[in-house]
């Protein structure tokens, strides 16, 4: 799907040819003499058109313009939130199998946040799953033009929203296939194919190369499943060789019955989504790709199944992470920390500037957050901070939870170093408090995005979240170097 920004008045948008036209009309829009203004103002002096958020008047071929449907949609204050929920209602007007090219003006001059909500909201809105269909309804738009009179003022951040958009809709498509179809050799398959874009390279660990590198911890979690585990290592190079690199590391769980420590039959299947920091991770270096910032960044996957055999771990299992520390595995559930510990050992060998995991790791942070927010811990404040304003700005959000020392004490056992799980209070804490021991080398920080990498129900999918904080945030690393 192609954006692209026009310096266009109204006037403008209403000669250009197109499927369909959304006009977005803020709360002190004042109508100007062109036809299609004056229609607007019209239809709010009558009461047809309300401002209010996402409040619909759709027209057929109206001779003000030369779109086949136009849409004029209220955006409240015209605010990013504001602006997301009316592009998605109208988009649910006009999306038609004929839909090819997409007109979204701005009624009055746009803010920068405003632009990004557009962009995001109509790649959201369009998108559609077909790998596995077949009578797949694919998506028929092609291109989106997006307008506004200050156009110059917001092309960074609208090339941006593009770029991220080209990233969260890789994650969405990895995350979503089935798990037959994202095997650990398939998911590096696509980390392969990402590294035929330019500045990425890739290279693909098997078994044997992990147990050269005694990860123990990684190992044990794969031993339970038929397919072969893969450690993938993909580099973007946007900058000298001499600079540190940022590594961002994400779970691979290609699939997760939870081992002998089964889970619960209903919703299983959602458990395909357990790799959502791995898609992740790959649609932020399809994003790198896209955007060329001057920054180096590593991406590493560690990726297999956790299922059940009769070589799977059993609970009281101890295992040797590549750090040397022992493990007692008490829930073999509690995988995801497991190979995420061992590939944060990995990362020491960048001398990286920060680590920042990713990764779908704890119902208790469902728990906690919900949908709206990922959970964010962070070794330092710079760091932190860092993170949660990127956030803020790619509307990604995340909150920062504590780590303190005393949530640790749980984790003590008398047979490891370290057990995997301590009791059921704080589980998003004591879990990154887990991984926090092998990551003393570094500054580092975790996102636990089990609440919000995919939905569930009736809009049952991927979001492609946290692609848009991760660009933000190492964007804006290249910027303040």
């Amino acid at each position: 799907m192609n954006f692209e920004l026009k310096p266009f008045s109204l006037l403008e948008a209403s000669t250009e040819k197109c499927d369909a036209l959304v006009v977005l009309v803020p709360q002190d829009f004042k109508a100007a003499k062109d036809d299609l203004s004056e229609l607007i103002g019209q239809a709010m002096k009558a009461g047809d058109l309300e401002t209010k958020i996402a409040k619909l008047l759709c027209l057929y071929k109206p001779v003000q313009a030369h779109a086949i449907r136009v849409v004029l949609v209220g955006i409240g204050s015209g605010s990013a939130r504001d602006v997301r929920s009316a592009v998605l209602a109208a988009m649910a007007s006009v999306k038609a199998p004929g839909l090819k090219k997409l007109l979204v003006c701005f009624a009055s001059p746009a803010r920068e946040e405003a632009v990004r909500a557009v962009v995001v909201a109509v790649a959201d809105a369009s998108y559609s799953y077909t790998h596995t269909k077949s009578k797949p309804e694919a998506r028929t738009l092609s291109k989106v033009l997006v307008a506004a009179t200050n156009a110059a003022e917001v092309q960074i951040t609208f090339d941006r929203a593009a770029g991220i958009v080209a990233g969260a809709e890789l994650a969405k498509e990895w995350a979503n296939r089935p798990a037959n179809h994202a095997t650990p050799t398939l998911l590096a398959q696509a980390a392969k194919d990402l590294a035929k874009l330019p500045k990425i390279s890739c290279e693909v660990l098997g078994p044997k190369d992990v147990a050269k590198l005694g990860m123990g911890a990684f190992m044990a979690v794969a031993q339970g499943s038929d397919q072969p585990l893969r450690f993938i290592v993909l580099r973007y190079s946007g900058a000298a060789k001499s600079e540190a690199p940022t590594v961002l590391v994400g779970k691979g769980i290609t699939f997760d019955c939870g081992g002998i420590s089964i889970k619960p039959a209903p919703e299983m299947d959602e458990m395909k989504f357990d790799m959502s920091g791995a898609a992740s991770v790959l649609g932020t270096f399809r994003s790198l790709a896209v955007l060329k910032p001057a920054i180096n960044v590593v991406g590493l996957i560690p990726a297999c199944e956790n299922l059940i055999n009769g070589q799977a771990v059993k609970p009281g299992d101890v295992v040797t992470s590549m750090s040397g520390q022992t493990i007692e595995i008490l829930n073999t559930d509690a995988e995801g920390r497991l190979v995420l510990c061992d590939a944060l050992t990995y990362a020491e060998r960048f001398k990286p500037t920060a680590v920042v995991d990713v990764a779908t790791l704890t119902g208790a942070c469902v728990i906690a957050l919900g949908g709206v927010r990922s959970g964010m811990y962070a070794s330092q404040d710079d760091l932190g901070n860092a993170l949660f304003a990127a956030g803020e700005m790619a509307q990604d959000l995340c909150w920062r939870m504590p780590l303190d020392d005393e949530y640790a004490e749980g984790l003590k056992t008398s047979f490891a170093d370290v057990a995997n799980v301590a009791g059921r209070a704080g589980g998003s804490i004591t879990a990154a408090k887990f991984l926090q021991r092998f990551t003393e080398k570094f500054p580092w920080a975790h996102l636990d995005i089990a609440g919000t990498a995919w939905k569930g129900g009736a809009a049952k999918g991927a979001t492609g979240r946290p692609v848009g904080l991760l660009i933000e945030y190492l964007v804006a690393q290249a910027y303040n170097k």
